[in-house]
């Protein structure tokens, strides 16, 4: 049955179909949450709603032209995933089945009296009982590398093992490194998938989708690969990334992304979505003035630099620099020092795995994931350590 809980988006532009949209919810206790007959941007309208969350979105395919099977498909991957009533004024076969495929649970045109309340109670009924309980969206971090060999995929690996140990929470490890990930290869992930493939059907992605692509790279840390070769003739939607990375969201507590080096434009595209992004650079003199020309960047783009913050990794103990003096020069604040423990994690990856939490990199790999989680550093650390350069 419909309540109040029950909430509508409505995308209704043509009159008729207006009329008998308004005449059929009359007295309904449904509430509307989202009303727009026609959209001009549909990238903030996408933000609306994943919002509002609403449960069921009514949609005139007519408002959206020719292409409208792509726009089924882009509302479908907001974070509510809605159920969609596709409304037309005609019946036209082609139409009803491009519909269904992008996403549609149900095309009605007139008369809708009767038939429009029918649907909603039947489907949201379906709906109730397919849903489980609603859950706050998880954290996206990004680790980004100045320049090749800075190490962000030594970090995102670390930090997502120990954003799992200190939280208990399930992380997905992220390969957004299209220029030749090796996430999944330090992790020990066998899987066969990689992130082009949700990339390439977001029309299709839902939770068994998803997990058909993920592999397990440790207890309650899963892992979505890199592709192990992209073709630079095949036309990639850098708006399919973004939503890949806001799916993940309600699957997960945190999502670790791995985004290479530089700014991209995969990168550009998600860099808004991340509750944190942090900028991996070594101290030598070409990683530092990368960091600049790329705090630049980020200006000429637009973006603010609250939520980007410099990791200095293999730090060495007496810099040159104080943090305040390096920090005055790049025009960024450094969230953390790594020591340049190189030897043992050399060793570590010889054999086979990661770094233990015990040895001097483990623990400030540690030490990092609980500042980023917000974990009291009391609970976080299992035994005493020195005190990193820059915590």
């Amino acid at each position: 049955m419909l309540g109040p809980e029950t909430k509508v988006g409505l995308i209704v532009a043509h009159p008729e179909l207006r009329r008998q949209v308004d005449l059929s919810l009359r007295g309904s206790p449904a509430r509307i949450v989202l009303d727009q007959p026609v959209v001009q941007d549909w990238g903030r309208f996408l933000d609306e709603l994943d919002r509002v969350r609403p449960d069921v979105v009514l949609v005139d395919l007519g408002a959206l032209g020719p292409s409208f099977a792509e726009t089924l498909r882009r509302i479908k991957a907001t974070l509510s995933q809605p159920t969609i009533i596709a409304l037309h004024t005609v019946v036209e076969p082609e139409t009803i089945l491009a519909a269904i495929r992008a996403g549609a649970s149900e095309y009605l045109y007139p008369p809708l009296e009767g038939a429009l309340e029918k649907a909603l109670i039947r489907l949201v009924s379906e709906r109730a009982r397919q849903t489980q309980p609603a859950r706050e969206p998880g954290k996206v971090v990004g680790f980004v590398s100045a320049k090749g060999g800075c190490g962000a995929t030594t970090v995102a690996c670390h930090v997502g093992v120990e954003l799992q140990r200190l939280t208990g929470k399930e992380v997905l490890l992220a390969d957004l490194d299209l220029d030749g990930g090796s996430l999944s290869f330090l992790m020990k992930a066998q899987g066969q998938y990689s992130i082009l493939d949700a990339v390439r059907n977001i029309h299709r992605l839902d939770v068994s989708y998803w997990k058909a692509l993920v592999s397990n790279g440790q207890p309650r840390v899963e892992v979505i690969a890199a592709p192990r070769l992209v073709d630079p003739n095949e036309p990639l939607s850098t708006e399919a990334f973004r939503q890949v990375v806001r799916f993940t969201r309600t699957l997960y507590d945190w999502v670790v992304l791995d985004l290479g080096r530089g700014l991209n434009p995969v990168t550009l595209a998600v860099l808004g979505d991340l509750d944190q992004a942090f900028l991996v650079a070594t101290f030598d003199v070409l990683a530092l003035q990368r960091v600049k020309q790329l705090v630049d960047n980020l200006l000429e783009h637009g973006y603010g630099l609250k939520r980007f913050q410099l990791i200095v990794n293999r730090m060495p103990r007496q810099p040159d620099l104080t943090q305040s003096e390096l920090e005055k020069v790049l025009g960024l604040e450094i969230y953390a020092g790594l020591p340049n423990s190189y030897p043992e994690l050399y060793e570590a990856y010889s054999e086979g795995h990661l770094l233990p939490a015990t040895s001097e990199l483990g623990r400030q790999f540690s030490r990092l994931a609980a500042k980023i989680a917000g974990v009291p550093e009391e609970k976080a650390e299992r035994a005493k350590a020195r005190l990193g350069i820059f915590f």
